[in-house]
């Protein structure tokens, strides 16, 4: 009996020893099936020898041996969620994020500088008492050039490159085209509303054009239209000072010089000072001292005549801009094709 507890003792002792060193799980299978394996396990062999000890031994060493059973299983579970907790840190270790870092900003999409420069323009004239109104980009002949003044025969038709549509007007609907400007909505409105009417129109408009530097055949426009009893060129000067101040800063000057707009009488165009030389002469302006912005003008009696509205009671006036040229003259950009080529090293300054 005595050699066969020294023997569990000393078993005991060799297996806790063994099982300290253990640092995966491999080897602490492999402890495992040296000390409890059913077949050559240490700890099932000596277990053979107790039916060879007296009865009255077998009890005590019966009770110890389990004890030991229970003790080494007990350590395993034990050392396998040790080595188990240790692996899982080292990998959380090797996959750790350091959150003292800046955190990686995510790609987001930005406004086109276009529109970026139609809603600052917008934004001016609503503040200034504008309404926004939006028509259609497909037009009759009627709408873009015969209501504002340009008959079939008037040499001002020239000047727009007319994309025509292949239309089938049989039923006496006049032709169809891509609008050149948004000045059919000038019509439009007043067609469906009475004065007082102070309204700007965004949209895209097409021209047969050549592309270059400074033309494309899809481009933006904001047309204005004012009418109300008693407007004069004074109230036309008045607003669009106080848009290009806002626009382009409160120290800028503004000069008008005549013009020709067949929709218009008189006609002008608006020009500020350069921003870029205050004036001096650079190659933003051409050497001039000057930018040009926008056209503008009285609106004609024949187009409030032609919409039922008396041109002796009523007068208003217009005006017409390009957003890609205001965005050119305030940002440097001096090609009119970079808004469209979708070129991202390009898009993503603004």
């Amino acid at each position: 009996m005595t050699s066969l507890k020294e023997q569990l003792v000393s078993l005991e002792r060799h297996a806790i020893s063994d099982l300290e060193k253990i640092r995966n799980e491999q080897d602490l299978d492999e402890w495992r099936i040296n000390y409890q394996g059913r077949r050559n396990g240490q700890l099932p062999k000596l277990l053979e020898e107790l039916p060879k000890l007296p009865i009255e031994d077998r009890k005590e060493v019966g009770i110890a041996a389990n004890e030991l059973r229970d003790k080494l299983e007990t350590g395993y579970k034990e050392r396998l969620q040790e080595i188990r907790t240790a692996e899982l840190q080292d990998k959380l270790l090797e996959e750790s994020i350091d959150v003292s870092l800046p955190g990686r900003k995510h790609a987001i999409g930005k406004l086109h500088p276009t529109t970026q420069t139609i809603r600052e323009i917008s934004s001016i004239f609503v503040n200034l008492g504008y309404q926004i109104v939006d028509g259609p980009e497909v037009e009759s002949d009627y709408y873009n050039f015969e209501a504002l003044n340009i008959p079939p025969d008037h040499p001002a038709r020239d000047q727009w490159d007319t994309l025509w549509l292949d239309y089938n007007n049989a039923d006496g609907i006049r032709p169809l085209l891509l609008r050149t400007h948004t000045s059919p909505m000038q019509i439009r409105t007043m067609e469906q509303q009475e004065p007082p009417i102070r309204v700007i129109v965004p949209g895209r408009c097409y021209r047969h054009e050549a592309t270059d530097a400074t033309h494309e055949s899809m481009f933006f426009q904001i047309e204005g239209l004012t009418v109300d009893k008693g407007i004069t060129f004074a109230d036309l000067k008045g607003t669009l000072y106080t848009f290009a101040r806002k626009l382009f800063g409160e120290e800028r000057k503004i000069r008008f010089r005549c013009d020709f707009f067949p929709f218009v009488e008189p006609g002008v165009d608006m020009s500020i000072d350069c921003f870029s030389c205050d004036g001096t002469g650079c190659r933003v302006c051409s050497n001039s001292g000057w930018i040009e912005i926008m056209g503008a003008g009285m609106v004609h009696p024949n187009v409030l005549e032609r919409v039922g509205y008396d041109p002796e009671i009523y007068t208003g006036f217009a005006f017409g801009m390009g957003p890609e040229r205001i965005s050119m003259l305030k940002h440097g950009i001096d090609d009119i094709r970079h808004f469209y080529n979708n070129d991202l090293r390009f898009l993503e300054q603004f």
